[in-house]
């Protein structure tokens, strides 16, 4: 309380008693003691209210304890299963939840982890992947000013994802490693990797490259092949030692038909081996019969283009041809899809001939864009000439409806750089991105298609997309999304077919530790997109005749399921609407393969590695009790005893109001039974 304050105070009860002097003892003609009583209570009441109109604030101080945290991360993948250390695991588990000691110091969070972080200790040992440093970047962000030290159990075996080594390095607290496992080294032959494409071309030859390893002292003799349902496509034999225990086989095989193609990879097993589940791989191949041919045109150079061409190249369906305008005239026919980037009068002869054969294109307009000649040539839009340029940052349409566009984080994305002016349509158009400048949503088009004359076109108001394509790395350390959204946009603008009321997107074939996903987009009698449906999958397992069902899901502009806990086999389905009969089929594969049951040990040198450098300690799993005792006598662990100070001012105190209004009831009380009133 301020000095200030606590003369205010003294003056309001000086001020007080004053008042309560001259009223009852100075003011008053009688003499008797009562006075002194009717003056004590008027002083309490004047006084109880100029404290009131004062509001002294107070201070008041809370002193606790705070227990450290003990984050216990649990490996829920199927290698724990596979190692045949489930049981331990769950016993080590029982044992941290009944231990007192462990309790009282610490508080207890549960984590599993496969693919993703979960906070719960509930452990079915039956994630298809592990991503362990995922586990370390988000506990990083849960626990970055506490004291944490973090028990890991885990066989240490990553599926996918960055080194966990070097994300566990920034994982500023304590790692205590609980190991699932051992360190015996067991003779073992496995297919390390196979590498192969997606697609291949009827009556061509694909390439398959194999690399096999052989873990093991003696010299062993092995054959590798490769089949085709009972049919033998491949083989070879190979021979292993310690000192060559590594094979590197490059092959080809034909494509002589059109759909899905299943392959099996096997090395055949020698007689000591331990794990022979990764003896074998099996692969697909979906064989076409044509490609996407799509022309970029233009007259300048600039990164977006190369980037343009990588992300439709990703899919090896589609190639991309560099062209001048002169260079394109003639010879449009020969292409499904033409790109025009930053068009302008040397494309004068080029639109003529896309118009007179009502071709599909995409224009893609930036800086170097000749606006004038744009307007003279487009019936369809028109843009006001200024000589000022702008930065526009992507806001996703999430009602978009011409195809299913998947969450990219735009937000995250860098801005484009375009002419400044508005752009007037004169036919409706659909939106997928709206245009943000200075993070305020102009809802004017930054990427958007439209139809006309059964004509498809799209149109990009900037350049520097190749920066998008390279965020799209940083976000997710890898292109594909990005790859995948300009995929789509090239799909939908090489096709003038007319769109139906039900849509499905799927894969020919999934891998088996990949997501299952199909999603599907239903429309209503005027083709907008229709939230209120209810869509169905009717499945059916074509090798044991099983049917299933599952209901889509709604998720921003599209309905899904995810049909991962499906076993590898292969399936037909149908997507079904319940308000109208409106129903589309389809088949796919899911390829019998699980990484997570490829490991024979435990990684325990990079686990090790991470306790070491944490300043943690490492335990197999059989010797458990070891680090409770070892929490328990770190001296880093200690209860911290924190304050807080709570300033309360004095209006908030109820109890003043309630002795205001006792003194003044108390003073009529008297006064009335005294006839003073």
């Amino acid at each position: 309380m301020s000095t200030q304050t606590v003369l205010y105070i003294i003056l309001a009860g000086i001020i007080a008693l004053l008042l309560a002097l001259f009223q009852y003892i100075y003011k008053s003609k009688s003499s008797s003691k009562r006075r002194i009583v009717f003056a004590f209570l008027r002083f309490l009441s004047i006084f109880f209210t100029l404290l009131l109109l004062i509001n002294p604030k107070f201070d008041s101080y809370k002193v606790y304890a705070e227990k450290p945290n003990l984050v216990v991360a649990i490996d829920n993948s199927l290698s724990v299963n596979h190692l045949n250390q489930k049981e331990n695991t769950l016993a080590f588990v029982e044992e941290l939840k009944n231990n007192k000691t462990i309790n009282e110091k610490f508080n207890i969070e549960f984590y599993s982890f496969g693919e993703t972080l979960n906070s719960s200790d509930s452990l079915s040992f039956n994630e298809q992947q592990s991503n362990i440093h995922k586990v370390f970047k988000a506990l990083g962000e849960i626990y970055k000013n506490t004291v944490s030290p973090t028990v890991m159990v885990s066989d240490g075996n990553q599926t996918y994802g960055n080194d966990y080594e070097f994300s566990a390095k920034k994982y500023n607290q304590p790692i205590y490693p609980i190991i699932l496992g051992d360190t015996i080294t067991y003779t073992d032959l496995k297919i390390s990797q196979l590498n192969v494409n997606k697609y291949a071309y009827l009556k061509n030859e694909f390439p398959i490259e194999t690399i096999v390893l052989y873990t093991g002292n003696q010299e062993v003799i092995s054959k590798f092949i490769v089949t085709i349902g009972d049919k033998i496509v491949f083989s070879k034999r190979l021979s292993f030692n310690q000192i060559n225990n590594t094979q590197l086989i490059n092959f080809t095989l034909p494509a002589n038909r059109v759909g899905v193609q299943s392959y099996k990879a096997k090395i055949v097993p020698i007689n000591s081996e331990k794990n022979k589940i990764n003896n074998i791989k099996n692969f697909a191949i979906e064989v076409i019969d044509q490609k996407t041919k799509v022309a970029i045109v233009t007259t300048i150079t600039h990164p977006d283009i190369g980037a343009l061409k990588k992300s439709i190249e990703a899919n090896e369906q589609r190639t991309v041809t560099f062209l001048k305008p002169n260079e394109a005239s003639g010879q449009i026919d020969d292409f499904q899809l033409i790109i025009l980037y930053q068009p302008n009068n040397y494309f004068r002869n080029l639109f003529k001939e896309l118009k007179a054969k009502n071709k599909n294109k995409f224009i893609i307009s930036g800086t170097r864009t000749d606006w004038r000649f744009l307007n003279s040539e487009s019936k369809t839009y028109s843009m006001g000439l200024t000589n000022q340029t702008e930065e526009y940052q992507p806001i996703s349409n999430n009602n978009y409806n011409e195809f299913i566009i998947n969450d990219l984080d735009f937000n995250s994305y860098p801005p484009l750089y375009s002419a400044f002016g508005d752009v007037e349509f004169k036919i409706p158009i659909e939106t997928i991105l709206y245009k943000s400048v200075n993070g305020i949503d102009t809802k004017a088009p930054l990427l958007a298609t439209f139809e006309t004359n059964e004509r498809r076109e799209a149109i990009l108001f900037g350049e520097n997309i190749w920066k998008w394509r390279a965020q799209s790395y940083l976000n997710r350390k890898n292109f594909n999304s990005f790859d995948d959204f300009i995929g789509k946009i090239v799909q939908y603008l090489s096709s003038n077919k007319r769109k139906n009321r039900l849509n499905i997107e799927y894969k020919s074939f999934y891998e088996g530790s990949a997501d299952v996903l199909i999603k599907a987009q239903f429309f209503n009698k005027n083709y907008e997109f229709d939230a209120n449906e209810t869509l169905t999958i009717f499945l059916k397992n074509k090798n044991s005749g099983a049917e299933t069902t599952f209901p889509l899901i709604l998720k921003n502009n599209n309905y899904q399921v995810d049909l991962s806990s499906l076993p590898a086999s292969d399936y037909s389905f149908i997507v079904k609407a319940t308000g109208e009969p409106i129903s589309k089929s389809g088949t796919f594969k899911i390829l019998e393969h699980s990484i997570e049951q490829q490991f024979l040990n435990a990684n325990v040198t990079k686990l090790q590695k991470i306790a070491a450098n944490s300043k943690g300690e490492s335990y197999f799993i059989s010797s458990y009790n070891s680090v409770f005792n070892d929490l328990i006598k770190d001296d880093r662990y200690k209860l911290i005893q924190k304050s807080t100070k709570n300033t309360v001012p004095l209006i908030d105190w109820n109890y003043l109001l309630f002795l205001i209004v006792l003194t003044l009831a108390i003073e009529w009380f008297l006064r009335k039974y005294k006839g003073l009133i």
